[in-house]
């Protein structure tokens, strides 16, 4: 009987700690996540997209199911007048995000509503010129038809258009494809819904806009990536010089490999960590620099966008005023670029959320790549070193386990094993979106899409169909 009841009690314990090991405790984290993201998707949808809400219920919430198994809440209020929308779930958890200019919409507190409108920043912008629809391409918006070099080579192109807007699964939905080739649109296409003007995330791609922002403060020797990164680090210890965090470098931030404790990896990604402050109203900066180190620096690849956060506040430690670090991307960048279309998002706190929260175009990302193929020369303004376009495409070497594919916020193809610089490199953005550059071909190929499940869309495929096309 003695033997009886102790295997009783180790069959109870047994599937206690079973049972234990299985609760979430994320759970409700996970919950008011959901909520932000069809909160943020549908106020940035109506309010910066400019889609209708059919739209948006269509393509952007279908990431909601596709990625976290539940539907959208129905319990969905628009305010059109202070333009913010407001999503609650049945258990009277309510996340809002509300639209502000220049930046698209910023998510709330849940303990927050509109009233704290005032308090959210804005960004005034520069208008684009007068005559920007009818200023000559890429500065303006006005373009000539493609010299194609015969009709076999422009029905060629035109099948890859085909190729990527006909997709063999529901959940790869293209939106837009642009390739621009010798500085000239050679395809433009759109889906129905979406034209030249549509403004749509960004997700990751903004991560190699971060880049390329931190490139122009290391050529004006502002910057280093072989600098400590300038960050207060949290929680703080009794002398800052006893912190091991002192050693990690903007290079290795920049490359995934600040050897921090991951938030963002391992099925976390939208329970803690960035997933809060991307969608839960917490403070971007404030998370990032509340982890520990774990690893040595340098060492270790692991995808978080904390690290790309890291980045941008150390971008931020270059400014005097909060003003001129709200202004420098337009500035110094898109302005310069004819990126009129170009918002990028901060938190409630003023702080950029460079890893993913930016809105733009086709046309403005082609722009975008265009720099790159132009080894970062734009009218005769060198406007990034070629310097800095190696060291961006040059593998991480932490990135060695994964085949030498990830640079500093840039995705790269054939990359050099003894760390040359890869000779294609794209953007890779969350939901099918992709820069794709190939400088030896004067190339820039543009897809952006609202893909969702699976996904899998593969810009290396859509490449080599492009570089095919060229060849006809």
């Amino acid at each position: 009987m003695k033997r009886r009841h102790t295997l009783l009690a180790t069959f109870f314990a047994l599937n206690a700690l079973s049972a234990h090991a299985e609760y979430d405790v994320f759970q409700p984290q996970r919950e008011m996540i959901h909520l932000g993201v069809q909160a943020v998707l549908t106020c940035n949808g109506l309010f910066t997209s400019n889609r209708t809400i059919e739209q948006i219920n269509a393509q952007e919430l279908q990431y909601i199911p596709g990625k976290f198994d539940v539907p959208p809440s129905q319990l969905v209020t628009i305010d059109q007048e202070n333009r913010g929308v407001s999503i609650s779930n049945n258990a009277g958890v309510t996340i809002r995000a509300l639209y502000r200019k220049g930046i698209g919409c910023v998510v709330l507190r849940p303990d927050q509503d509109f009233s704290v409108a005032n308090s959210l920043p804005q960004i005034k912008l520069p208008t684009p010129p007068a005559n920007f629809e009818t200023m000559a391409w890429p500065m303006g918006e006005a373009t000539k038809p493609y010299n194609f070099a015969s009709e076999k080579q422009k029905k060629a192109i035109e099948k890859v258009a085909d190729w990527a807007f006909e997709t063999p699964t529901e959940e790869q939905d293209t939106l837009s494809l642009v390739v621009v080739h010798r500085g000239e649109i050679m395809l433009e296409r759109y889906a129905e819904g979406v034209n030249r003007y549509t403004k749509t995330r960004t997700w990751s791609t903004a991560k190699s806009v971060l880049a390329t922002l931190i490139g122009i403060k290391v050529d004006n020797k502002e910057m280093s990536v072989d600098d400590a990164l300038n960050v207060n680090w949290s929680p703080k210890l009794a002398t800052s010089e006893s912190d091991p965090r002192r050693s990690i470098t903007l290079g290795d931030a920049l490359q995934m490999s600040s050897g921090l404790y991951p938030v963002d990896s391992f099925n976390m990604e939208y329970a803690n960590g960035s997933g809060l402050s991307y969608w839960a109203g917490e403070s971007s900066a404030e998370g990032a620099v509340n982890r520990g180190l774990v690893r040595k620096p340098g060492t270790f690849w692991d995808y978080e966008n904390y690290d790309t956060l890291l980045a941008t506040m150390s971008l931020k430690s270059t400014f005097d005023n909060v003003e001129d670090y709200h202004l420098f991307p337009s500035q110094a960048l898109f302005k310069k670029l004819g990126m009129h279309n170009t918002v990028v998002s901060t938190d409630q706190y003023g702080d950029f959320i460079f890893s993913s929260q930016m809105y733009t175009t086709a046309r403005d990302l082609a722009r975008f790549g265009m720099l790159y193929a132009n080894e970062g020369k734009w009218f005769g303004e060198q406007i990034i070193s070629p310097e800095w376009i190696a060291y961006s495409t040059t593998p991480a070497p932490a990135s060695a386990i994964r085949g030498f594919d990830y640079g500093a916020q840039w995705w790269l193809r054939k990359a050099d094993k003894n760390n040359g610089p890869a000779n294609a490199y794209t953007t890779r953005g969350n939901r099918g979106q992709y820069v794709v550059i190939i400088p030896e071909k004067d190339l820039v190929i543009v897809r952006r899409g609202l893909d969702y499940g699976k996904q899998g869309f593969n810009p290396w495929a859509l490449a080599d169909r492009v570089l095919q096309a060229l060849d006809e």
